[in-house]
């Protein structure tokens, strides 16, 4: 069944615009409460959320329509969306509730379910959220209406869930941080994390006014942590994005570190103990590198397509741990449930400090290939677009140009309206050479241009 709202991560979209309005997340609020809660038990939901200034105004109309629903509700505040998932289980709570549109601009804003386990919701249970949205709003009785209360140490007890996802003997004892959280959802929690496990935090991003999550800061725009990490010739830098499921790193000499890098080093590390005995999972964006690394160390390795659910859903057909995307989303199954930014970075500093290896010397053991990615901004349907014969016919050349030695793949994103351009290959000027030349043809074909 075609879905109408929910994308591969939940709904999301511009602010004002439907379905990202406050009557639909009323209706919202109403439906899920509908199809969740069993029977006359008074079951509830949590509610977090980041920094947007939007959050405010979606916050308070779910409540109203959960309330409607009968549905008790749990206000969390900004908080982590991998920390709203972790508490969703400790609180047994029905489901959790994100409102967050995670590295998009403060423009935009959306809505992410967890089930009651810490997981995303399952198919079924959306494809019925989406039925009911189409049935009339009908209220409880006034008896049955749900509570609502605030829960005030909720950051706290997020603090000690990544604290205890490392051994309690390491300590961060000097080593120096800078820890940017693009202004949203991380701004309280993490620098927290850091210090309390011993290490010297420098921050940056860490004062959202509702307006700059995301802006110019953050796991999707490094640059400002890169070169703060320079000039307080820190040991490691720290980017998480607005809502804190993914983070990218930078090392002492100002290098990044991408998620392909971060899931080797936690992979090998892991496997050099003999704790990996299973699959770990990338996606089909993952670097050839990445692929090569683990083959010349006999750890299985599998592709998923783009999208965290499809990692997780691939680690759980194949009894995985371990997986995760090349924007730094990264899954420890073993740690929590879904992906989490802070619980990533601090399996990746333990495993610096059990070394005594220094960041850039951990990424070495793997050779990323250039790879070159373009995004392209579109106004009509993708699947118009796709089906170019105009398009396919230029992947078509670029595919015979890398012969063997790279490749190239076209996509969709899951999350806004753009089409996706990534070529990889082992000549760099060749790289680029044919990811201009394809996105060239894409924007000629989605403005309507021969």
């Amino acid at each position: 069944m075609k879905r109408k709202y929910f994308g591969t991560d939940g709904i999301r979209g511009t602010v004002g615009i439907e379905p990202i309005t406050p009557d639909f997340m009323l209706k919202l609020g109403w439906a899920v409460g509908q199809v969740l809660k069993n029977g006359q038990n008074r079951n509830k939901v949590l509610i977090g959320k980041d920094t947007r200034i939007s959050g405010y105004m979606f916050e308070s109309a779910l409540e109203a329509g959960l309330s409607a629903a009968g549905m008790d509700v749990r206000l969390l505040g900004p908080m982590p969306t991998p920390a709203i998932a972790y508490l969703t289980r400790t609180f047994h709570a029905q489901a959790g509730i994100v409102i967050s549109a995670s590295h998009n601009p403060f423009q935009d804003n959306g809505i992410k379910f967890f089930s009651n386990l810490g997981t995303k919701l399952p198919d079924e249970v959306e494809l019925a959220i989406e039925t009911q949205l189409e049935q009339p709003m009908q209220i409880v009785a006034p008896d049955r209406l749900g509570k609502a209360e605030r829960i005030n140490d909720a950051t706290g007890r997020y603090i000690e869930f990544c604290k205890s996802s490392i051994p309690y003997d390491i300590n961060f004892k000097g080593i120096k941080l800078v820890i940017d959280c693009a202004h949203g959802a991380t701004y309280n929690a993490a620098p927290n994390v850091f210090r309390e496990l011993g290490a010297t935090v420098i921050t940056i991003g860490t004062d959202p006014n509702g307006l700059n999550i995301n802006n110019g800061f953050g796991a999707t725009q490094p640059q400002t942590l890169q070169a703060t990490v320079l000039a307080k010739q820190a040991d490691i830098g720290i980017a998480l994005d607005g809502d804190g499921d993914r983070v990218i790193m930078v090392d002492a000499k100002g290098e990044l570190v991408d998620g392909d890098e971060l899931l080797f080093i936690i992979a090998d590390a892991r496997h050099k103990l003999g704790r990996l005995s299973t699959t770990v999972v990338g996606t089909v964006m993952s670097n050839l590198g990445l692929e090569q690394a683990f083959a010349e160390r006999n750890i299985p390795f599998m592709r998923a397509k783009v999208g965290d659910r499809y990692v997780l859903e691939m680690l759980q057909q194949c009894g995985g741990i371990l997986g995760g995307e090349s924007s730094g989303h990264i899954i420890c199954l073993d740690r929590t449930t879904t992906g989490d930014g802070i619980i990533t970075a601090l399996q990746v500093l333990a495993t610096h400090v059990q070394t005594g290896l220094p960041l850039h010397d951990l990424k070495a053991g793997m050779r990323k290939y250039p790879q070159r990615l373009l995004n392209i901004r579109i106004t009509q349907h993708t699947e118009n677009i796709m089906q170019s014969e105009i398009i396919q016919q230029a992947v078509q050349r670029a595919e015979q140009q890398l012969a063997d030695k790279g490749r190239i793949l076209l996509r969709p994103s899951g999350t806004e309206p753009l089409i996706r351009v990534m070529v990889e290959g082992v000549d760099t000027q060749l790289v680029e050479t044919i990811a201009q030349e394809v996105t060239d043809v894409v924007t000629r074909v989605a403005h309507g241009k021969k």
